[in-house]
């Protein structure tokens, strides 16, 4: 019906969302995988399930880290086959002696154990076999502290 002004039509009341939404991990999964297949756009795939987008990047980042598990049957399809974790390839080769060096290369030591641990900080321990040439180990050192 019109009114005095002319308004035809009906008027609906939204209610807003009070609080915040519990997400089953099982549907998090879900969603995640279906962000990560090829050409989909996170902006749009939390448009779809009514998120915002930086919801479902936090999930992804979650998942990325191992602390929310995507089931295999649910991730994007590789032609080659099922993915699976690999290694990057790490070349090493002998750098020449030159005088610029900051830290001299030590002769070789006999070695008591067959292992050589390095610890670089805290978090990374690279073992490597006492047949190995110092320079090497060295040059490995260098390239993994980022000073190659």
């Amino acid at each position: 019906m019109a009114d005095g002004e002319g308004f035809v039509g009906r008027c609906e009341v939204v209610e807003p969302r009070r609080g915040n939404r519990r997400w089953p991990d099982a549907v998090k999964a879900r969603i995640v995988a279906e962000s990560l297949q090829p050409g989909v756009r996170v902006a749009d795939v939390a448009r779809r399930h009514d998120l915002v987008a930086h919801q479902l990047s936090s999930w992804r980042r979650q998942a990325r880290q191992g602390l929310l598990a995507l089931p295999a049957e649910l991730m994007p399809a590789i032609e080659d086959g099922p993915i699976e974790p690999a290694f990057v390839p790490l070349a090493i080769t002998t750098e020449p002696k030159t005088a610029t060096d900051a830290l001299p290369i030590p002769d070789p030591v006999a070695a008591a154990s067959q292992i050589v641990t390095v610890e670089i900080g805290a978090d990374l321990v690279v073992r490597v076999p006492g047949d190995v040439p110092v320079d090497r180990v060295a040059a490995l050192v260098r390239a993994m502290r980022g000073t190659a």
